[in-house]
């Protein structure tokens, strides 16, 4: 039937699904064997959500399905794209991707501790940053004792890389 037959009331409204962290075009999805896990985890995680939809509304239950369907879609073109990175091939005194990287920032004497891993996995409250943000591709290639500079509107702050360790 055309659509020119369908009440006003009757369209559904498309759903908004919010897109996945950002990866710019042409960037390898890198991942850590923990970020694998949880984007799988996260897609059980969703099948099962979908599966058991308690709305006995059509309309509703459609709609709620086509939402998780579509965020079902980003998540599996992430997983697909994923490229795991074996941690212990890693070049264990450089910081490369996985690392977990004790800083000295400025004059603070407290040790910050950030590891780099993929865009999925970035969260800053667990101190996880990703392999694509400034300080991490700053940082990416430099030993114990090497000062970087990162270049910020109002100032410039300094991060000496103190301890490098790529954890199991």
């Amino acid at each position: 039937m055309s659509r020119g037959f369908v009440k006003e009331d009757d369209q559904e409204e498309v759903p908004f699904v919010a897109p996945r962290a950002d990866l710019p075009e042409g960037v390898t999805n890198y991942v850590t064997q923990i970020g694998m896990d949880a984007l799988l985890s996260e897609n059980e995680n969703l099948i099962a959500e979908r599966d058991n939809l308690e709305i006995t509304n059509e309309n509703e239950k459609r709609i709620a399905t086509n939402h998780i369907n579509a965020k079902l879609q980003l998540l599996n073109n992430r997983i697909l794209s994923a490229k795991i990175v074996d941690l212990t091939t890693q070049p264990q005194d450089e910081v490369r991707f996985g690392a977990l990287v004790s800083l000295k920032i400025g004059k603070d004497k407290k040790l910050q501790h950030y590891q780099i891993v993929g865009v999925d996995e970035a969260d800053i409250s667990k101190g996880k940053i990703s392999f694509i943000s400034p300080i991490a591709r700053l940082l990416t290639d430099k030993k114990v004792g090497d000062t970087v500079v990162l270049k910020l509107a109002k100032e410039d702050r300094t991060f000496e890389v103190m301890n490098i360790e790529y954890p199991q």
